[in-house]
């Protein structure tokens, strides 16, 4: 199909769809319902950065935690990096923490307004074209051409485009194009993202409930769940490394020591357990923080976008430690250092070892 062949089906698409979001639309905290005013902006540009490669499940809790905390664009802006880090602690894909307080700073600088164009989002610190073209439509009303996997997938199947990805994503956003209306292309962003998610599921699509099954060549063909077709996985080269636990007793207080990793880099910024530098390496195990009376935990498994990590532990308690900068934290109060996801596994393990010695 062609769809700037069509213009009375394409125009189809965007009315059938948007009647079916003004019933059937997704209730979200970021979100404005249709016919009322515009979200703020900061509260759509903050769900945008937190929902990239992360479920709504997982950010609801989040958004509503930094929103409470940092109301507005300028409030975020004048946070210390380590409280940022910390509330992001478990989102995962940490440069988005870093590249939020940048944007932030960056829009307080300019008074605290967001540009209201897509090239003007562009220009901020961490917006790519997805980001910027979503605040735009969603937040501005502009017409822009927003797509996420949701959309690459309703999208492919609508119109039965076969290429692999990442190889078809030109033609996907082309289609994108022509079937975005100039009127609510925000509300229409969030329409397909919403029947992505809930009905034109990568698997088990559920075609009866879709308002646009009557022109989809992907449900016509029968097999709709074969689009989009996907490029076949590459193994993820597996890394080892080290993490060590070093605890101390002081005036009856259980301490642990903590260092806070470079701002560049993996987790940079965060505070995390002392390890041997795996981040840097691509194989073996580096050198300890100390040397002493170390004892194995276990080790934990860890998965990150382009290798795997297998961490082991060793766990040196009532010693004193002299060597990297950090700072001994007290362990009642380990949940509030923000670790990321992988140091806090290594900590629940090393406590699990302490209780089984004890």
């Amino acid at each position: 199909m062609d769809a700037s062949s069509d213009t009375t089906g394409t125009t189809r698409i965007a009315q059938d769809l948007l009647g079916w979001y003004d019933t059937h639309g997704r209730d979200l905290p970021w979100r404005a319902r249709p016919g009322s005013p515009a979200p703020d902006p900061y509260r759509v540009w903050l769900s945008e950065v937190m929902l990239q490669q992360t479920t709504v499940g997982a950010v609801k809790a989040y958004f509503a935690a930094f929103t409470a905390r940092w109301p507005t664009v300028m409030a975020l802006a004048a946070a210390p990096d380590e409280d940022v880090m910390a509330a992001w602690a478990g989102l995962g894909y940490y440069a988005r923490a870093r590249n939020l307080l940048a944007c932030a700073r960056e829009v307080a600088a300019r008074g605290g307004q967001f540009p209201d164009t897509e090239d003007g989002l562009r220009a901020l610190p961490g917006l790519g074209a997805y980001t910027a073209a979503a605040v735009a439509a969603i937040a501005f009303g502009r017409r822009a051409v927003v797509v996420d996997a949701n959309v690459e997938r309703v999208v492919s199947r609508l119109f039965a485009i076969d290429t692999p990805l990442p190889g078809s994503r030109p033609l996907i956003r082309e289609y994108a194009d022509v079937i975005t209306p100039d009127l609510r292309s925000g509300d229409f962003a969030q329409a397909m993202m919403d029947l992505g998610s809930g009905v034109c599921t990568s698997r088990s699509p559920r075609c009866l409930l879709c308002p646009l099954s009557a022109g989809c060549a992907g449900r016509a063909s029968g097999e709709p769940e074969r689009l989009p077709v996907k490029a076949a996985k590459k193994a993820k080269p597996v890394r080892k490394g080290r993490a060590f636990w070093i605890e101390r007793e002081l005036g009856g207080e259980a301490q642990v020591w903590l260092v806070r990793r470079a701002d560049k880099g993996m987790l940079g910024g965060m505070r995390a357990l002392p390890d041997d530098g795996w981040a840097a390496r691509a194989d073996g195990c580096g050198e300890g923080p100390a040397s002493g009376p170390w004892d194995s935990a276990g080790k934990v498994d860890h998965v990150f976008t382009h290798f795997s990590l297998e961490l082991s532990l060793a766990v040196y308690l009532g010693g004193r430690f002299e060597g990297a900068e950090g700072e001994w934290w007290p362990l009642d109060r380990l949940d509030e250092a923000g670790l990321p996801t992988l140091f806090a596994k290594a900590a629940r393990l090393a406590l699990a070892a302490e209780r089984q010695d004890a």
